[in-house]
């Protein structure tokens, strides 16, 4: 139970960080090239929800063959595992969204 915790908050943190890293990024970028960074932020995190989802899980479709193989098995356990890990980082993506668009509003 210990390393579905550790590996579900690490697939948490590493979408956050995906989404809010590059919405700042995106943000400073805009400052340099004298575009309005509001909207850019808005746009990029937006976009790269799902890169985030990608890059937290594994960066490939490794964990889509282990639900159908484990399932296809009758093995339920890891499967669930599986799609826990992809909420999870889901989740810290959807935060990540979330916290730019609260800046956003918020940020004078």
């Amino acid at each position: 139970m210990d390393e579905f915790i550790t590996k579900a908050a690490f697939s948490f943190f590493i979408a956050f960080g995906v989404v809010l890293g590059g919405a700042l990024l995106a943000g400073m970028g805009s400052l340099f090239l004298l575009v309005p960074p509001k909207e850019k932020m808005l746009l990029v995190a937006g976009n790269l929800k799902i890169w985030a989802l990608v890059a937290a899980v594994g960066g490939t479709i490794d964990p889509i063959r282990v639900i159908e193989s484990h399932v296809l098995e009758g093995y339920l356990s890891p499967a669930i595992q599986q799609i826990g890990y992809i909420m999870f980082a889901f989740l810290g993506a959807h935060m990540g969204v979330e916290l730019v668009q609260w800046l956003h509003n918020n940020g004078g």
